[in-house]
């Protein structure tokens, strides 16, 4: 835990006489395709974290591009997505935080973003890519969507997913959510981030 005024990622000089100390900044990043349940598992590892006592930042990565259009010289947004989360990360950084629970379709293929926008000083990332089969997947999309938009939106999120598979970083510890609760979910994944 950063002491109170403390900078993450930097030495903090809070408790005079002693040895300066550097924070790890811990980031746990939660990927996966459409109605894998990234939104729901990331809200909670919230209470699971919680009720351990560990001090952390849930951040939904899907509203830190929310903008139309796209800025011409960012049409992926990816430029938008980490000005605002270096925003967001700034004002719980001034609290002392040095824990970030960030979803986001894409997030473990942006971790050098992710790690960017909460600055310089060392980082621990925990990259967790959940998963569903095609069957669940397109099961969880039909209850979701209506109208003309479902096999288009089926068809981008299995594309999404095979590219996921193909692009995930070495390390990425892939979590299977087909027939699983949110909250046994949440319970595989805190393990991963080391707490």
């Amino acid at each position: 835990m950063v002491p109170h005024g403390g900078t993450p990622g930097r030495r903090s000089t809070h408790f005079p006489g002693t040895l300066p100390r550097v924070i790890t900044r811990e980031l746990l990043v939660l990927g996966g395709g459409a109605e894998v349940g990234k939104s729901n598992v990331g809200w909670e590892v919230s209470p699971v974290l919680r009720a351990r006592g560990t001090a952390h930042c849930p951040v939904e990565g899907d509203y830190l591009d929310r903008v139309h259009p796209a800025p011409a010289d960012d049409p992926h947004r990816t430029g938008i997505t980490e000005r605002n989360l270096a925003s967001v990360w700034a004002n719980y950084a001034a609290l002392g935080q040095h824990r970030l629970v960030c979803t986001n379709t894409v997030s473990v293929r942006q971790e050098p973003m992710i790690r960017r926008a909460t600055g310089p000083g060392a980082v621990r990332s925990a990259l967790v890519r959940l998963t569903a089969s095609e069957a669940t997947t397109r099961e969880r999309l039909a209850r979701r969507e209506i109208g003309s938009q479902l096999a288009p939106h089926v068809e981008r999120s299995l594309a999404m997913a095979r590219r996921l598979d193909a692009d995930a970083p070495p390390g990425t510890v892939r979590i299977a959510t087909d027939g699983s609760s949110v909250e046994d979910i949440a319970h595989e994944v805190v393990p991963v981030a080391g707490r």
